[in-house]
């Protein structure tokens, strides 16, 4: 039989049981407490003692807490670490309840809403997913809660919606229902926590934050992620912004795998933010111009309209040296306006908050006066925007005082003069403690005890404290004892309990009014949370542009030429985070020349020798031109790219258990498949990582797909100097190489790239840089003597059917496709029994494969398929 619980207990199992993926933080005194599982698991989480509560055998309870002042901190390891939190106050003061203490939920953290983000998390989103099945694919709304961003998209796809959860970094995605098992999957292995929502707001409920979308799709996912927000965090939302749509066709595309190739905001390395594009960029004085900073870094822009306003206005800042110091003086002294604004929405705001939204707004007017002095048409719209809310900025400076404490509860919060009740209460107890301290210099003379002291506990009130040694000398009619000491006894009389009560009245009923005051002053300011909200996006754009400003003239960018007919011209240009660490008078540059005549440099050249960085480097040029930032490099005319593909680097996806050919293939066949003439693709040793005459078949046929049927810019690095024959057939393509030359038996890299093949790989020489043995290495070099007195492996001749086919001369190998009058044979021996018949029906198949309709990953499947069959 079941041992009866306590009414405590059954109170908690019934809070836990409205919450069971969370863990309860169960509000006991000075503690919140962990009862049964949870109390074993967040006891290893948290590295914290468990206990038990039931001391019997039979029935131990486990249990654990922490202090309620530190709670925060235990909450933030549990939310980093993927969980939810539901925090169960005590609604009631124990003091003056008979019987169990009402308690309530009265908020649920989780990953996608935690609001107290400090240091570095400062300058990042923390971004909050719903998720909807539409008609044609999905759609997606996220929010920052902190800032009450509100943003809505539809994308065509599973993968597409994968992809921009990915790049929002989002930790918590809402549904509705169960999402397809691949999705599901996908999230899980991204450690993105899938929360669901099953009673959704109706349109009417939202429709003051939806009233700008046409499209219903996305009308219901707002609804859903409002719906999650108010059921979580039971309290105001007036700081959610309008929702705005915005088409993932409108900015660049550059996939996850792409950004992460690029590392525009991941080292790749150290998986930190420093040595990234974004660590680069970021002159920013404001944690709400460094959010805003990835934000445009996220999503280049395509209309080159824009794209030259921004320069414009990072030009003028450029051209101003003195103003644009002034400009980041004042910026410095500008806190989180955006968070400010979510912290007053929230009622989590406290007078110290205050006081930095007060000294924030006190620098609109002099960041004003700086635009007025530049005295140029680019910023005349932006200075009129910036609203100062001299309103706002006054009341705080009348209501609040300079240096409140943190508590909004424990009073010296407002100022002496904003409220004539609170002033004569103060005066109460001003008097009050004038009067305790006369009446113990009185006590002292009547009773000749010199150490007799009045103090103050919150538990006994006010006191007289005399030493044991002097008890003797007291009046007996007059005090009366309260407390027993080791040393000393604590006494009460009748005039300091008459005004004890006057005091402590005083006290009260300021601390109170104080509580009051304040509270109005807040919901005076959340009234103005759309014009603090408008003011801080202004300030975000300007910082922005003030850091595009500073690096442009830090490290010598200048300003691009942006043009639509697929000119690619860039004299000098460098790898701006390479160049930070080398120093500028270290790093080789190099031009990029593609005019409308040439759509893809075929690069050779040993490794090591910079192949990598010279393609990253015209990556990020483009990146940074349809950001609005400027470039690094002498001169840069550039086409708007509608998309960036690449393909760099060797690594496994051990996420999603891919090898790296694999990965390799997938990354070229999404670039093969969705890019345009209008998109840059960057291709690295494509084919490296298979047999050499499969990796030469399929390199070559992809260089012939992009170049006859993409037509988009593409830069091809590859160690098969075979491919280099191919600038004789197809006339969009150039040979360039990075120069390398020996001196002494000794490679030196030049980082040079200039027109025209590399004469050999220098392989052997790489090897003996990096310290291999010298016997190993100077049989290398007798294989590759022998090798090199072979027949050479040349490109097939490209026919008007571009077929990619690479014969072989006698002396080589036979490779596993062989060429013979036309037919492709599997073996070059035939083989024999039920071998046979399968080799016969996969050959009629080969005979009859229309490779033009087929791309290189298509082919890639079909021979695997074909290699299983026969093994």
């Amino acid at each position: 039989m079941a041992k009866k619980q306590t009414p405590m207990m059954e109170q908690y199992q019934r809070v836990k049981d409205q919450y069971p993926d969370a863990f309860l933080f169960y509000r006991l005194g000075d503690f919140y407490e962990m009862f049964n599982d949870d109390a074993v698991k967040g006891a290893q989480l948290l590295e914290l003692t468990l206990t038990s509560r039931s001391k019997s055998k039979d029935n131990p309870i486990p249990m654990c807490g922490v202090p309620h002042r530190a709670v925060d901190n235990y909450i933030d390891i549990l939310i980093d670490k993927g969980y939810k939190v539901a925090i169960c106050e005590q609604m009631e003061d124990p003091k003056t309840t008979k019987g169990m203490v009402k308690r309530e939920v009265t908020r649920l953290v989780t990953p996608g809403t935690t609001m107290d983000l400090s240091g570095e998390a400062a300058k990042q989103n923390n971004y909050l997913t719903a998720l909807s099945k539409g008609d044609s694919g999905y759609n997606l709304a996220y929010t920052d809660l902190s800032t009450g961003e509100l943003k809505v998209t539809s994308v065509d796809s599973e993968a597409g919606a994968l992809n921009e959860l990915i790049n929002l970094q989002t930790r918590e995605v809402v549904t509705e229902e169960e999402v397809a098992p691949s999705l599901d999957k996908a999230l899980t292995q991204r450690n993105i926590l899938r929360s669901v929502q099953l009673q959704v707001l109706n349109q009417a409920e939202v429709a003051y934050l939806t009233q700008d979308l046409t499209n219903q799709g996305q009308q219901r996912v707002v609804a859903l992620l409002v719906s999650y927000l108010l059921t979580t965090q039971k309290r105001s939302l007036a700081h959610l912004q309008r929702a705005v749509a915005y088409q993932l066709s409108s900015f660049m595309k550059i996939d996850h795998r792409s950004k992460v190739n690029l590392e525009l905001m991941t080292n790749l390395r150290s998986g930190k933010r420093q040595g990234t594009l974004a660590w680069l960029l970021d002159e920013t004085k404001t944690a709400m111009g460094s959010r805003l900073l990835k934000q445009w870094l996220d999503r280049p822009l395509l209309d080159q309209d824009k794209i030259e306003r921004r320069y414009d206005r990072v030009q003028e800042l450029l051209d101003h040296y003195f103003e644009r110091q002034n400009l980041q003086e004042e910026l410095i002294k500008v806190y989180d306006l955006e968070r400010l604004a979510g912290r007053v929405a929230y009622g989590s705001i406290n007078g110290r908050d205050l006081i930095q939204l007060k000294t924030s707004l006190q620098q609109v007017p002099k960041i004003k006066y700086i635009l007025q002095t530049l005295d140029v048409p680019a910023f005349d719209g932006l200075e009129q925007a910036l609203d100062p809310m001299e309103d706002v900025a006054t009341l705080i400076d009348r209501a609040i005082a300079p240096e409140p404490p943190i508590s909004v509860t424990d009073g010296g919060v407002i100022n002496d003069g904003y409220n004539h009740q609170l002033d004569e209460y103060r005066n109460a107890m001003q008097n009050g403690k004038h009067w305790i301290a006369q009446l113990q210099e009185k006590e002292r003379q009547e009773t000749g005890i010199n150490n007799l002291k009045i103090g103050y506990n919150h538990v006994f009130g006010y006191y007289i404290e005399v030493t044991k040694a002097n008890v003797a000398k007291l009046p007996a009619d007059r005090y009366e004892r309260k407390q027993t000491l080791v040393n000393a006894e604590r006494f009460a009389t009748p005039e300091l309990k008459e005004k004890e009560t006057l005091i402590l009245g005083a006290q009260d009923k300021s601390t109170a009014l104080e509580y009051e005051l304040f509270v109005k002053v807040r919901e005076a300011v959340k009234e103005q949370i759309d014009r603090l909200q408008k003011l801080a996006a202004n300030l975000a754009g300007l910082d922005v542009l003030q850091a595009f400003a500073k690096v442009a003239e830090d490290y010598h960018f200048v300003r691009p030429e942006l043009n639509h007919d697929h000119r690619l011209k860039i004299e000098k240009g460098r790898h701006p985070v390479v160049e930070k660490f080398m120093g500028h008078q270290e790093y080789v540059p190099n031009d990029v020349l593609m005019g409308d005549q040439t759509s893809i440099l075929l690069i050779t050249g040993p490794n090591m020798s910079g192949k990598s960085t010279y393609m990253r480097q015209l990556a990020l040029t483009a990146v940074m031109a349809q950001m609005g930032c400027f470039v690094p490099a002498q001169r840069a005319q550039l086409p708007i790219f509608d998309q960036i593909f690449t393909r760099i680097g060797a690594a496994d996806d051990l996420v999603s258990g891919e090898s790296t050919f694999m990965v390799e293939m997938m990354e070229a066949n999404n670039a093969l498949q969705n890019a345009t003439k209008d998109s840059l693709i960057l291709f690295d040793e494509i084919g490296r990582g298979t047999a050499t005459y499969d990796g030469m078949a399929l390199a070559q046929a992809i260089i012939e797909f992009v170049h006859n049927r993409v037509g988009a810019k593409t830069l091809f690095s590859t160690h098969y100097h075979e491919l280099t024959a191919l600038d004789a057939e197809l006339d969009q393509l150039k040979n360039v190489h990075v120069g390398a030359t020996e001196e002494n038996g000794e490679l030196v890299f030049l980082h040079k790239v200039t027109p025209g093949p590399a004469d050999k790989s220098y392989g052997i020489h790489v090897a003996k840089l990096a310290g291999m043995p010298h016997p190993l290495l100077k049989r290398a070099n007798q294989i590759l003597t022998d090798l090199e007195g072979q027949a050479e492996v040349k490109p097939k001749p490209v026919s008007q059917e571009k077929k990619p086919v690479i014969p072989v001369k006698e002396k080589e190998p036979a490779p596993l496709l062989q060429e013979d009058n036309g037919q492709l044979e599997l073996f070059a021996t035939k083989p024999q029994g039920n071998q046979s018949s399968k080799a016969d029906k996969i050959a009629h198949q080969v005979k009859n494969l229309d490779l033009m309709s087929m791309t290189p990953m298509d082919v890639m499947n079909q021979v695997f398929k074909w290699q299983q069959s026969l093994k």
